[in-house]
């Protein structure tokens, strides 16, 4: 299957076409909102907004202008301290949310997803207007896996248990899953609805309650759903939304003795530094999903078109800013001409500019830190001898776009094979060997996603085995279900988010073992 440009956005529109009960057509609710109204931005405590104690705030900025789109309440160890106490006292024993069966946690959660929904139109142009991802990828790819994984949760709150435990001698023995209790979660800007979603799924249908930073580019989609959460009936403190920088309330979390368990998605930078923080206060439980640097390889007997394509898409979605994304576009020398031609005739047609226009499959970068990092990047490959074939410019005079970047000739010791970009610009990398390209693939201290193209399925399934990554991809790329479990191998972070496996970080295991007078089989 050849994807044209929103090929891949057909399925979960025409299901959110035909699931769609809030208004009489699917086309009007998929009429962006060029300035949505901004109602949260201030802290969200036991389902109250405050100001921050200091009083201080911090600018939110459109990246498509660079212009302030508001002032933003900056949260620091103070308002951590508040929202840990809220969510210390709704988690303790006897309160609505401990006494609540799980089974109605899971309508709760239920309903959250039901509200999103409701609210989808504006939700995702608040997104793009904060982030700066195209609407129509928010509303039909971002919004619709945030709908999935809430009602995913939904359905294991009250599935996932404990076990009897058949142990010798005259003893009833079995185990119960609990929430772990406080949890300090910390997202990201490149998808902040969706990784809310990732980590609020199973945190709350396992009992816990939340204390969430969101990052300080992207916070006001994540405020929203706070008041949703809300509407939807949570009882007071069991999620809590501190909006503030990285150093002051990121690290106010990581370092705080009443948090339980943190949950940081971000760069591998600041990962290594949430387990020391963690460690030296009370050794709290960490998880991590950081950055990566993904081998995309291209076989010489796979469709060259459907490879071209896919490798377009597994680099430039979402402006390049993923941590999956496919970095390193391994091409076995045979074809590897013919794809570089190719893939820079794809670059060149890529529609970049206003992300509220339908028209446009890229908007900007997240910010003017990111950009320069990006454009840094750009004139280091130059520099290092590698072939520029097409972009490597910003777009404009106003906000962070830059063109669809592709470099040939990239070898593997130069700095945009070895560091994560993260942005639009795709590195072309020759190889002759299966054997040389499985050392080449793993020459990173990064591991969390690869991809294979071939038609030859023992070559497939020899790779899928061999490569060192959480997510390995087979004639496909960003392929992502609740159900599917998603996390890193090496410097790309530890613990599993999505699917079952995400439910073990919020939960302990107790055993509980009761002396009977007889036990009998």
């Amino acid at each position: 299957m050849v994807f044209s440009k929103f090929a891949l956005l057909r399925p979960v529109l025409n299901g959110f076409k035909a699931s769609n009960k809030c208004l009489t057509s699917a086309a009007a609710q998929l009429e962006p909102n060029r300035e949505p109204d901004i109602l949260y931005n201030k802290i969200f405590i036991n389902n109250e907004w405050v100001d921050s104690v200091s009083g201080k705030t911090f600018p939110t900025v459109n990246p498509s202008t660079g212009e302030v789109i508001c002032q933003v309440a900056e949260g620091d160890k103070a308002d951590v301290d508040k929202a840990v106490a809220a969510a210390t006292d709704a988690f303790k024993i006897g309160s609505p949310w401990r006494r609540m069966d799980a089974a109605d946690r899971g309508l709760l959660l239920y309903r959250l997803a039901d509200l999103i929904e409701r609210d989808k139109s504006y939700l995702a142009s608040l997104e793009t207007l904060d982030n700066g991802k195209p609407y129509q990828v928010a509303m039909a790819t971002d919004l619709n896996l945030v709908i999935k994984c809430y009602r995913y949760y939904a359905g294991w709150a009250d599935k996932y248990h404990g076990k009897l435990l058949p142990i010798s001698g005259d003893f009833h023995s079995y185990t119960r899953h609990e929430p772990v209790g406080v949890c300090g979660q910390i997202i990201p800007w490149n998808f902040p609805l969706l990784m809310q979603a990732w980590k609020l799924g199973p945190a709350l249908a396992m009992g816990n309650t939340v204390v969430m930073k969101p990052a300080e580019q992207t916070p006001l989609t994540a405020n929203y759903v706070a008041q949703l959460a809300a509407e939807a009936g949570f009882p007071p403190g069991v999620l809590n939304i501190v909006p503030g920088y990285g150093p002051t309330a990121g690290a106010a979390i990581a370092s705080h003795m009443g948090v339980d368990k943190v949950a940081f998605t971000g760069s591998t930078e600041i990962g290594q530094k949430i387990p020391v923080m963690a460690a030296q206060s009370n050794l709290k439980r960490v998880t991590l999903e950081l950055g990566g640097k993904s081998p995309n390889i291209i076989l010489s007997d796979a469709d060259l078109s459907e490879a071209v394509e896919h490798s377009h898409f597994a680099l430039f979605f979402n402006q390049g800013q993923c941590c999956c994304a496919g970095s390193r576009t391994f091409v076995e020398e045979k074809i590897y001409d013919e794809f570089v031609e190719r893939s820079a005739e794809r670059a060149r047609k890529r529609t970049v500019g206003d992300p509220f226009d339908k028209s446009n499959e890229q908007g900007p970068q997240i910010d003017q830190e990111q950009y320069d990092k990006i454009m840094s990047l750009i004139k280091s490959g130059k520099d290092d001898g590698a072939t520029l074939i097409a972009g490597g410019n910003r777009i404009g005079d106003k906000g962070y776009f830059i063109e669809p970047t592709v470099f040939s000739n990239v070898e593997d010791n130069m700095r945009i094979a070895k560091e994560e970009i993260f942005g639009p610009v795709m590195q072309i990398i020759k190889f002759k060997t299966m054997n040389e390209l499985i050392d080449r693939a793993h020459d990173t201290i990064y591991g969390l996603a690869a991809s294979v193209f071939t038609n030859d399925i023992d070559k497939a399934n020899y790779l899928a085995h061999h490569l060192r990554a959480g997510t390995v991809w087979v004639n496909c790329f960003d392929v992502f279900d609740a159900a599917a479990p998603f996390g890193g191998y090496k410097m790309s972070g530890n613990g599993r988010e999505l699917g079952e496996y995400g439910l073990q970080a919020y939960t302990e295991v107790k055993t509980v073992t009761v002396k009977v007078p007889q036990k009998d089989s």
